[in-house]
């Protein structure tokens, strides 16, 4: 299991978030088309649920994932778990 803490503040959560989301979007739907260019469907699923970790932590989406979040004077500490 692998356990990491962070310190963002609220603004570079969502800017992590809109980043991340634009570069699945291009390996989801434009690289594909692009000669010899394969989607790895495991990476992209994986990095949906990083863009919704993410948002839920900033407070622009609640999908009630398993992150907890702290915040203090406009910094927020994200701990995670992972299961691996």
């Amino acid at each position: 299991m692998t356990v990491v803490n962070i310190k963002l503040t609220v603004k570079e959560i969502k800017l992590l978030a809109d980043l991340a989301s634009s570069q699945l979007f291009r390996r989801e739907f434009i690289d594909p088309k692009m000669p010899g260019q394969k989607c790895d469907w495991g990476e992209i699923n994986l990095g949906k649920e990083l863009v919704d970790r993410l948002r839920s932590l900033s407070g622009q989406v609640n999908f009630g994932r398993t992150s907890s979040a702290k915040s203090a004077n406009g910094i927020i500490t994200v701990q995670h778990q992972s299961r691996r």
